[in-house]
């Protein structure tokens, strides 16, 4: 069982809680829960976000139970509780009589010659998780194997009976039904059944990306009227029928997760790779135990559909609305990290490069009762990283989803998903220098093949360019911190104008841009000009200009002191 943090002044001790929830302030329950067999009670707690808190704990209630009326739960991963209670729930939906439709606040209803107030409404969508994006978009990303439930209902308006000295009429209906139920995308039929009311319709959806399901039903309606004439004593009927098609809509992003996947293999048994997805990601499974991995920025919480709080009754005589007992739960995805991680920080996997782009965040999407540890500033989506990790076991990769139980599938790239790492070798010498200049050769040269390596620009001059992603970057030297760049023959010229030692260094581009690629090298270089003929003579020429004055202030003072010598023999 994970820890829990509770932004309470109290610490409260929970046991037997869910794996993977953590806590933050939130909500409670809705007063009215239909029973779910697949649910226990603790796991019906944490559904209820967009309630207000009101904190008011029962003491004969459990401690998750308890904890939920203050708190919203949020999950590491997607959790499965929302689709069980959705599937349980809608087995309580049931339609009307045929003198009465029930529907949701938001249906689109329709009304024709006999048949009123018809609609065919999306109950739901699974498995499915609501992504809060950034500041002005929250997407539905759906799995394109899954289920559509509906509600389609409408009342038959019967006319009423006349009764005059001269003739009755007598109205019956004779049947009704949901005759056909159709699923389209983007206007294209995928499934189309026999009708009824409340639906289950299995799907497989096409593409990936931004998309639209259309849920469509054909309602027919038969009637009677039986005339008769009482001044002729005769009798007889005529039959009305009147049919019409209804549908609702939900726009949506099919998640037909794939990644692209590119391994790299270091000289010392090292690896490498790296992974390009265009749909948001959960996490990435290095090795077969799960020990070794990258989280994405999500983090998930569930919350009802908040347009099926409330369900209408409709009559002839009116409308009646009451708190709905059936509503369907989502999954709903928000960001709670700036970037990805890798797990464990210490002695688990580096992450080398990230690719994405950067998004606002997407706090005021929120419901005003929703209180979840989303992130205040931007963060960075990505749709791509580079990882190293010398115990990645490539066979047990994996690309986990943000929609529940779903993982990428693996595609390897045309061009081949695996490329090398080589040593290089980095070598100087001086080709000529004088009193104030040495010009230095420097060859980079494949360090097993002895092949060159070209850094020169543009790229399409080099056959191991191929890059992954959009970015493209190029390796480069630099002798005490100035770049340069070898020719198509691994040379690069240096002047050196400044007497000292130099550091010449490889900087390589990192393997996601070339094929094969290479690790950096360095050398160093110590240059004077006293490492030549001339710099020796030019310093002999100026010692001795240095030295005159010296000199001639020696020679100066040597006669002087023969001047003032003083003769002792002169003086007895």
């Amino acid at each position: 069982m994970r820890h829990l943090t509770v932004t309470l002044s109290i610490t409260l001790l929970v046991g037997g809680l869910l794996s993977g929830i953590a806590v933050v302030s939130g909500v409670q329950s809705p007063t009215t829960e239909p029973v779910i067999d697949d649910l226990d009670e603790n796991e019906t707690a944490t559904l209820w976000s967009k309630e207000p808190n009101e904190c008011d704990i029962d003491e004969n209630e459990t401690a998750i139970r308890s904890l939920t009326e203050c708190t919203d739960i949020t999950f590491k991963e997607p959790p499965e509780t929302a689709s069980l209670w959705t599937t349980s729930a809608f087995d309580s939906l049931a339609a009307g009589s045929s003198n009465t439709s029930v529907y949701p606040g938001h249906a689109d209803r329709t009304d024709s010659g006999m048949i009123e107030d018809a609609h065919a409404t999306i109950f739901a969508v699974q498995p499915s998780t609501w992504v809060h994006q950034d500041e002005n978009t929250t997407a539905l990303y759906t799995a394109p194997d899954g289920e559509l439930r509906g509600l389609v209902d409408y009342r038959v308006r019967v006319p009423d009976d006349e009764n005059t000295s001269h003739r009755t009429i007598e109205w019956s209906l004779l049947e009704h039904e949901v005759s056909a139920i159709r699923l389209k995308q983007e206007g294209d039929v995928l499934v189309e059944q026999d009708g009824e009311q409340t639906p289950v319709i299995d799907y497989n959806l096409a593409g990936a990306g931004e998309s639209n399901l259309t849920f469509e039903a054909d309602i027919d309606a038969r009637l009677e009227e039986n005339i008769t004439r009482e001044t002729v004593g005769s009798s007889y009927s005529e039959y009305h029928t009147d049919t019409v098609t209804v549908s609702s809509e939900i726009d949506l992003r099919v998640y037909n997760l794939t990644a692209s996947v590119y391994h790299a293999e270091y000289p010392d048994g090292g690896a490498g790779v790296a992974i390009y997805q265009s749909q948001p990601w959960h996490g990435y499974t290095l090795t077969e135990e799960g020990d070794a991995a990258v989280r994405g920025v999500w983090r998930y919480y569930t919350a009802r559909d908040t347009d099926w709080d409330t369900l209408v009754r409709s009559t002839g005589s009116g409308e009646d609305a009451v708190e709905s007992e059936v509503r369907p739960v989502y999954v709903r995805a928000f960001p709670s990290e700036m970037g990805p991680r890798a797990d464990p920080i210490r002695d688990g996997p580096s992450i080398e490069e990230v690719w994405g782009s950067e998004s606002s965040s997407p706090n005021p999407t929120f419901h005003e009762n929703v209180e979840v540890d989303v992130i205040d500033e931007p963060y960075t989506r990505s749709y791509g990283l580079a990882i190293q990790y010398d115990d990645l076991e490539r066979e047990h990769l994996e690309v986990q989803g943000i929609v529940r139980n779903t993982n990428a599938d693996l595609v390897e790239p045309e061009n081949g998903s695996s490329r090398e790492v080589r040593e290089s070798e980095l070598s100087v010498e001086i080709l000529e220098q004088n009193d104030s200049t040495a010009t230095v050769r420097i060859d980079l040269r494949d360090a097993e093949t002895g092949d060159p390596i070209p850094l020169e620009y543009p790229f399409t001059v080099d056959p191991r360019t191929a890059p992954i992603g959009h970015a493209t970057t190029r390796g480069y030297l630099t002798v005490n911190d100035q770049p340069l760049w070898t020719n198509s023959s691994g040379v690069a010229v240096a002047t050196l104008r400044e007497p000292g030692s130099y550091t010449i260094e490889y900087h390589p581009a990192p393997w996601r841009t070339h094929d094969p690629a290479y690790l950096g090298d360095r050398t160093s270089l110590g240059w004077h000009p006293l490492a030549t003929a001339s710099g020796w003579l030019s310093l002999l020429v100026q010692v001795f200009w240095i030295s005159i004055p010296f000199l001639v202030a020696l020679y100066a003072g040597l006669k002087l002191g023969s001047f003032l010598e003083v003769n002792e023999e002169a003086y007895p």
